[in-house]
């Protein structure tokens, strides 16, 4: 079997919290198109944060990471794999 290593691509990406997006301090990466497909509390039937991406709409929780992807996708990621997988430039 074949070993593959990631290409090294910057990407842009920010923490999803609530008190973020209740208080509207959105980050650039995150345009206001972007913001409208993000159902949040209320607007949503159950009071969970979603957001549309390329395999469907998923569940994005307190502390997790929007991703902006190399095809100006988003997506969400947890803490934990974003820290093994990402560091700061």
């Amino acid at each position: 079997m074949a070993k593959y290593r990631k290409k090294p691509v910057v990407i842009e990406a920010w923490e999803f919290t609530e008190e973020t997006i209740q208080n509207g301090h959105v980050p650039g990466v995150m345009d206001r198109a972007m913001l409208s497909e993000l159902w949040i509390g209320e607007t949503s039937q159950d009071g969970r944060y979603y957001i549309d991406t390329l395999e469907g709409q998923m569940v994005v929780r307190d502390g997790d990471y929007i991703i902006k992807g190399v095809q100006g996708e988003y997506y969400p990621c947890k803490p934990d794999i974003f820290k093994a997988t990402y560091e700061e430039v």
